[in-house]
C-alpha cells in the first residue's frame, strides 16, 4: 500500500452572510486557493488524479460541483475531475481521507484537497 503524504496547505478564507467575501464567486475563491497551493508546492497541475473540496451546505452559487467548478476557474488542466463532499461537520476532513485513501489504495498519485 502507497503512502499519502500532506505536501501543501492553503485555507479560503472564512466569511460571513454578506459580508466582505459576498460579491466573491465561490468558484473564483477556490481558483486562488488552488493557483496558490500550486505556487508554494510546485507539483504538477497535469499529474493530479482527482480534485476533492469540501463544502457544506452549497447554496446558490456553490451548488453544482465547487471542486470542479474552481479548478476551471483556475485555468487548471481541463481533463481533472472533482469531487465536492458535503459532510455536515467535516466536509475538508473527509475530503482529505478521501485523497488519502485513493493514493493509499494506488488509484491515485496526486490529488488536491
Amino acid at each position: 500500500m502507497s503512502e499519502a503524504f500532506i505536501v501543501g496547505a492553503v485555507r479560503t478564507p472564512v466569511g460571513r452572510r454578506r459580508g466582505a467575501l459576498s460579491g466573491v464567486h465561490p468558484a473564483d475563491i477556490g481558483a486562488h486557493v488552488l493557483r496558490a497551493l500550486f505556487e508554494r508546492t510546485g507539483a504538477d497541475p497535469d499529474a493530479v488524479d482527482d480534485v476533492y473540496f469540501g463544502c457544506v451546505s452549497q447554496l446558490g452559487a456553490q451548488t453544482g460541483n465547487i471542486a470542479r467548478t474552481a479548478w476551471l476557474s483556475a485555468g487548471l488542466p481541463e481533463h481533472v475531475p472533482g469531487t465536492t463532499i458535503d459532510r455536515q461537520c467535516g466536509s475538508s476532513q473527509q475530503a482529505a481521507h478521501f485523497a488519502a485513501q485513493a493514493v493509499g489504495s494506488g488509484t491515485a498519485d496526486l490529488g488536491p484537497v
